[in-house]
């Protein structure tokens, strides 16, 4: 199972590239540690924090009259030392 599964591309996100923050979604079964480890070994980056988000899926409308909810995830802000990038990021 991918403890990485996609980073999060937004322009909240893209703001904390700039303090070396860089934001990914992982697996609901992920703890810090192995985030940490997994973000190391992929990108050969060293990490400094790692925090650890719980997001609740919305819920939306089906065919609009059924309710169904998205599922939860979980994202995680990683903090790089100070230096450090991960490619693929824009400023």
């Amino acid at each position: 199972m991918p403890i990485l599964i996609s980073p999060i591309i937004t322009e909240k996100s893209l703001a904390h590239v700039a303090e070396g923050r860089y934001v990914f979604e992982v697996s609901s079964k992920a703890n810090k540690v192995s985030i940490a480890k997994a973000v190391e070994d992929l990108y050969k980056v060293n990490v400094v924090a790692v925090r650890v988000i719980s997001v609740k899926g919305k819920k939306k409308l089906v065919r609009g009259r059924f309710e169904s909810t998205r599922k939860d995830w979980k994202k995680a802000i990683i903090t790089l030392k100070k230096g450090q990038k991960i490619p693929g990021y824009e400023e």
